[in-house]
């Protein structure tokens, strides 16, 4: 797995970035938006929320090798064991935190393939999964087949929505029909042992196969990106409504 671009940051949507309909209100109840918002901002399905703590408890090292809870539940890791950051999910709860990724949608929209801003089904076709990513096509030939991406895919509607309210995305982004996308690891924090007990080192994506697996502390899941299209914005199926 080709670890994710660490590029300079470009004009394309980050997880979690706001979108704003210059006062279009009906727009974003359409896409994202929930209560505790500005009417005039549409905020990601996957976006934090201020009350939405991480409530993890005391990272330890284990008997075995590896890290988890002083009090870990069975809840706390997912059937491959890998350990999970614990998050308060109270979406619409006070301010969203845009930039913040909230770790259980995250989850649930890489799972179930499900756009990253209105929770919606996002669009497939017979070239595949749909997604909008910022363009790191220079980093190598075939880019970003191989690549490990922790960014969920997006619909139709929204990816128009984006286009329409971010006219510099064309110069930042790319939209990509994907045709094969296997869950292959996790984004989190990489511990190690130290005197009084584990120390975070590093951060980044970690394959399921990787021995280090079990020293992280996941807060997102990863797909791989296999048959990869780049499309213009022009080939977009027009929008239904």
């Amino acid at each position: 797995m080709t670890a994710e671009n660490h590029g300079p940051a470009t004009s394309a949507p980050l997880p979690g970035r706001a979108f704003i309909p210059d006062g279009d209100q009906d727009r974003g109840r359409d896409h994202g938006r929930r209560p505790g918002a500005s009417p005039s901002v549409v905020v990601p399905y996957i976006t934090a929320w201020s009350t939405e703590q991480d409530l993890s408890g005391e990272v330890i090292c284990r008997p075995g090798g590896g890290i988890g809870y002083a009090d870990e539940t069975v809840m706390d890791r997912d059937t491959r064991g890998v350990l999970w950051v614990r998050a308060v999910s109270r979406p619409g709860s006070a301010r969203p935190v845009f930039g913040d990724v909230h770790s259980l949608r995250q989850r649930r929209a890489m799972r179930r393939l499900l756009c990253q801003v209105c929770g919606k089904p996002a669009d497939r076709s017979p070239d595949g999964v749909l997604w909008l990513l910022p363009d790191f096509r220079e980093d190598w030939p075939g880019w970003p087949d191989a690549m490990g991406n922790a960014e969920p895919p997006i619909c139709v509607p929204c990816a128009h929505l984006a286009v329409r309210l971010c006219p510099r995305l064309r110069r930042g982004a790319v939209l990509i029909r994907v045709r094969e996308c296997p869950v292959e690891g996790v984004r989190g924090k990489l511990y190690v042992p130290g005197a009084d007990g584990p120390v975070q080192v590093d951060g980044g994506t970690f394959a399921f196969d990787d021995p280090r697996v079990r020293w992280v502390q996941a807060h997102g899941l990863v797909r791989e990106l296999h048959g990869c299209t780049l499309l213009e914005p022009g080939e977009l199926p027009e929008c239904d409504s």
